[in-house]
């Protein structure tokens, strides 16, 4: 058993250059000397299918009758378990300090918490009747949840899986040194962000970071931004047992904004109207929907669980799209970054033969490159004008407006309910028009096609 332990173990600690063949020497001398039922458990414990049928409540139940003599001192063992995930090491503080050494189990920085988990509903009366009618309602992006850890300049990173994922998100990390406290453990959500507009990318271009060794290109490519949206550890105090308003106000506190780090956009409500426009504008956004979370007294950070103080309300209305769209540019938003001074997206629209005007669809800022920038620089600095164009309508506020004149081939994921575009308004649903989601020009110009005769096309 102990050599079986020790093999493992060392198998776990095994990296650098030809590691994987070490790994695998060390595997092999092991299975060599054991019987055929214990290959058969070591081959499923390193594949992580052992199938015993005993999940963490069941052994929790055990430990605490072993070592207690009653089930009901459960919780203890499991609140010790929430905080340092690692159900081992709290058996062992069991067996050898008893009950009240469990007690005595902190937050520890470089150890990650289990996180607290959302139930799902998609009806917004529903939920606010769950939440005591009123809630904060967050936006819920379409990135990575990440547990950051830090002491001074030493940082941790996990994945909701509790994996340590430092190593992909170096830059990321940077972010955080002139963005957060020097002692804490806070959640956010990372996304791939367009640097010219700031919009967030398909959660697809996260997934190109998860590679052994992240580079420069990776950095570059994929550049990241995080969400702050819960702090469970400040200067050696324990929040998560202090109610969702508190926490947030720490944070407003304590975050420093910047272009890469920010809060989760957050949004008071209390009616099903302010739910759902909100939420309109979430996936208006890029994000998947909205998390609403709990405003009571009780609504402290459950590590571990699943239950009502959050809950996420996610569309339900979704079509990949095998279509692109020739679109008409009829204004431009400032750029960041480089594009400072530049317009950095476009605001596209198409036309509509029945009212003769010309209605917003989206925002598009990826897919262009430098050249791209600046041949539509000339191409629109002749058809710029000073006010909204009289057919244009629109209820967004372009910093820059154009007379519809360029017409561009634009890609997306899919049409979404907008309370923002004014195509298709009223046509599904009263005050909401159609909006393309993750817009994205294809790099296409359509000169040979006049404004009025944009319309969609196969692809």
């Amino acid at each position: 058993m102990e050599e079986a332990y020790e093999t493992l173990k060392k198998i776990a600690e095994t990296t650098g250059y030809g590691s994987m063949k070490k790994k695998m020497e060390l595997f092999i001398s092991l299975l060599k000397k054991a019987s055929p039922i214990e290959v058969k458990y070591l081959l499923r414990t390193i594949t992580e299918r052992l199938r015993l049928g005993i999940g963490d409540s069941t052994i929790m139940d055990a430990l605490s009758i072993a070592f207690t003599g009653k089930k009901e001192n459960r919780a203890v063992i499991e609140r010790a378990y929430n905080i340092s995930s690692d159900l081992g090491y709290v058996a062992s503080v069991l067996a050898k300090e008893g009950l009240e050494g469990v007690e005595d189990i902190k937050i520890q920085i470089g150890r990650p918490i289990r996180p607290m988990l959302a139930e799902r509903m998609a009806i917004p009366s529903f939920i606010l009747k769950k939440l005591g009618g009123k809630a904060g309602a967050e936006y819920k992006y379409d990135g990575e949840r990440i547990q950051v850890h830090r002491k001074k300049n030493e940082f941790h990173l996990f994945s909701r899986r509790l994996e340590n994922i430092t190593d992909q998100f170096p830059d990321l990390i940077e972010f955080l040194k002139e963005s957060i406290p020097e002692e804490c453990i806070l959640e956010l959500e990372a996304v791939v962000i367009d640097l010219s507009s700031g919009a967030i990318r398909p959660f697809q271009d996260l997934m190109n970071r998860r590679v052994k060794y992240v580079t420069r290109f990776h950095i570059m490519m994929y550049p990241v931004a995080g969400f702050i949206f819960d702090i469970m550890y400040l200067n050696g105090e324990d929040l998560t047992v202090k109610p969702y308003p508190e926490r947030r106000r720490v944070l407003e506190r304590n975050i420093k904004i910047t272009d890469r780090i920010n809060l989760a956009t957050r949004k008071i409500v209390d009616n099903v109207k302010d739910l759902e426009n909100f939420f309109l504008e979430a996936i208006e956004s890029g994000c998947e929907g909205l998390v609403c979370k709990s405003l009571q007294k009780d609504s402290i950070y459950q590590a571990g669980k699943r239950g009502f103080l959050w809950i996420k309300y996610k569309r339900d209305y979704k079509s990949h799209l095998a279509d692109t769209f020739d679109l008409v540019v009829v204004g431009a938003f400032y750029g960041r970054g480089q594009r400072t001074g530049y317009f950095g997206s476009l605001l596209m629209a198409c036309y509509d033969p029945e009212t003769d005007q010309f209605k917003t669809v989206c925002k598009v800022g990826t897919g262009f490159t430098e050249d791209d920038f600046r041949r539509l620089d000339e191409i629109l600095s002749e058809h710029q004008i000073d006010h909204k164009h009289p057919r244009v309508n629109s209820i967004l506020t372009a910093d820059i407006w154009y007379e519809p004149y360029l017409v561009l081939e634009i890609t997306g994921a899919e049409l979404t309910l907008s309370p923002v575009h004014t195509c298709g308004w009223d046509k599904i649903k009263l005050n909401r028009g159609l909006g393309l989601r993750f817009p994205r020009f294809t790099g296409r110009y359509r000169f040979d096609k006049k404004p009025k005769m944009q319309q969609q096309r196969r692809s």
